[in-house]
């Protein structure tokens, strides 16, 4: 099978308007790879490129140099082919006719797929029943919030059954409890048919850690890493980290620092209770330390492992938060 996306040397610049005319580089030599049947994810601050490089991907944009393949078909040469195979939601967009209502919309969108009458029917109340959004089928898009036309969009995403799907920032502006069906109905909507593949942009680090198998990370058109969310976090971490908390009583815990494999010991004492923070050459250095503190009269409270999130490796990466504007 061929790779569900692929891109070589994708490169996409756009000309400034002023005296000096320099092109911004919004793609700078992008080679990926997204495999049938992944939920693939890509994180990058605004401005990027993650959006140019979507709608190279979705045939709305040529690339400047490179190539892309979607489901085996080049971009730039076979686009008719690649549209009826995908689909794409975009977050805040404000797509519709607003003269016409919800279910009105999404009918008139399965039928320039040409999907049969009553597939569609089928399909859109579906949806409607996963983003909760039944009771506002008559409704006129229009008189919409945000939030709900939001809903709205990510039902058109799936009626037409796509075999690639692009969701750009699909739970942006929603409610957690909106987001939460979100998430559980794409990740059942994958299991159904190991084909589909699914390519995702959000800003929330918890959702991509959540959902994807495989993520990468872009900043200023690069592409800076590419691996599972695991993998990512392994490339980051150095040393294996604990906190312990104590019960309390009079030993002195800095010495744990001379148990083979400790890095590091810190101890907070307090009137309640004993905090170890410890910074360990591997994972299982730390039944050592476990084993000394048994040894010398210590009573374990709490153990926690504390692993790197998805947000660090992007910190380390790209050298600030996903929210912020400067490194």
């Amino acid at each position: 099978m061929p790779e569900a996306i692929a891109t070589e040397d994708l490169r996409r610049t756009y000309r400034r308007s002023g005296r000096d005319g320099s092109d911004r580089v919004a793609l700078d030599a992008v080679t990926l790879q997204v495999r049938p049947g992944e939920l693939f994810g890509l994180l990058g601050p605004n401005g990027a490129g993650k959006t140019t490089l979507i709608k190279i991907l979705t045939t709305l944009l040529l690339p400047t140099s490179g190539r892309a393949w979607v489901d085996g078909l080049d971009v730039a040469t076979q686009a008719e082919a690649i549209r009826p195979r995908i689909n794409m939601v975009s977050g805040g967009e404000s797509s519709g006719y607003g003269l016409l209502t919800v279910r009105e919309n999404l009918w008139l969108f399965s039928q320039l797929y040409g999907v049969p009458t009553r597939t569609a029917r089928e399909r859109i109340d579906k949806m409607l029943a996963v983003v909760s959004l039944a009771d506002r089928a008559g409704t006129k898009v229009s008189q919409l919030s945000t939030g709900l036309r939001q809903k709205m969009n990510f039902c058109r995403g799936f009626i037409t059954d796509p075999k690639i799907l692009f969701l750009d920032e699909p739970t942006l502006g929603l409610d957690v409890q909106a987001a939460r069906a979100i998430r559980a109905f794409v990740r059942d909507w994958l299991a159904e048919k190991p084909d589909r593949t699914l390519l995702l942009t959000t800003h929330y680090m918890q959702e991509a850690d959540e959902l994807c198998d495989r993520v990468a990370i872009i900043d200023q058109g690069r592409l800076l890493a590419c691996d599972t969310p695991e993998g990512l976090k392994r490339q980051v971490r150095r040393e294996a980290t604990f906190e312990i908390d104590l019960a309390p009583g009079p030993q002195r815990w800095e010495d744990l620092a001379f148990v083979p494999g400790v890095v590091r010991c810190t101890a907070t004492v307090d009137a309640n209770r004993s905090v170890l923070r410890l910074a360990l050459d591997e994972e299982p250095v730390v039944g050592r330390v476990v084993q000394a503190i048994v040894e010398r009269g210590g009573h374990i409270l709490r153990l926690r492992n504390e692993a790197p999130t998805l947000e660090d490796v992007f910190v380390r990466l790209v050298g600030r938060n996903l929210e912020a504007g400067e490194p």
